[in-house]
């Protein structure tokens, strides 16, 4: 029961300090899930991130579903999408309700533009981690190279960010895995064999 509780907890919290949608919501799912309750590592939370990105629908929602799953199996994913999206709905038709009639005040306007940073400061403390963690496994090189092209493939040519993830999955896939002791076994016989 205990961990349906902290289910919920994470995802509500998430779901209501998730400002801007998903790129708002992610560093926190993270904070929650590898941080504060240990779920899971960084490592796997990047592969679900990653895997989530190519399917279609909010990014929240679907990290809220296989979490929670992951977790507490099928009442865990429905405990956490509940948590997840009820925030939403109920701050929805409040503030619908509501903001019409003070919208054009300056302190909504400026609380609006406040969020902004933080949310950017966010995304962009969640971006320095992936791209460690991808210099560590990739090298450096191939990491500013990889990010280069992702850059020009997603800002100049206009390519969905969903494909691009699919193509480097599917790259993934098929490219031939070298084991390093492998690797070494043939360097060895190579020099050996001369």
């Amino acid at each position: 029961m205990r961990k349906h509780w902290n289910l919920f907890i994470a995802f509500f919290r998430v779901g209501m300090l998730g400002y801007g949608g998903g790129p708002g919501s992610i560093p926190l799912i993270h904070k929650e899930v590898v941080d504060k309750y240990e779920w899971m590592t960084a490592d796997e939370f990047g592969d679900i991130l990653a895997l989530g990105n190519t399917l279609p629908g909010p990014i929240a929602t679907k990290l809220a579903g296989y979490i929670g799953y992951r977790v507490k199996g099928i009442w865990g994913m429905v405990n956490a999408v509940m948590a997840s999206i009820l925030p939403t709905i109920l701050l929805m038709i409040v503030l619908l309700a509501s903001l019409s009639s003070i919208k054009e005040f300056d302190w909504v306007q400026g609380m609006t533009a406040a969020v902004i940073p933080v949310v950017g400061v966010m995304l962009a403390v969640l971006t320095w981690q992936f791209i460690e963690k991808a210099g560590k496994g990739m090298g450096w090189l191939k990491t500013v190279l990889m990010s280069a092209a992702v850059v020009i493939l997603l800002e100049w040519i206009g390519v969905h960010p969903g494909i691009v993830i699919a193509a480097l999955l599917i790259l993934a896939l098929v490219q031939k895995d070298t084991d390093p002791d492998d690797e070494r076994q043939r360097q060895k016989e190579g020099v050996s064999s001369s």
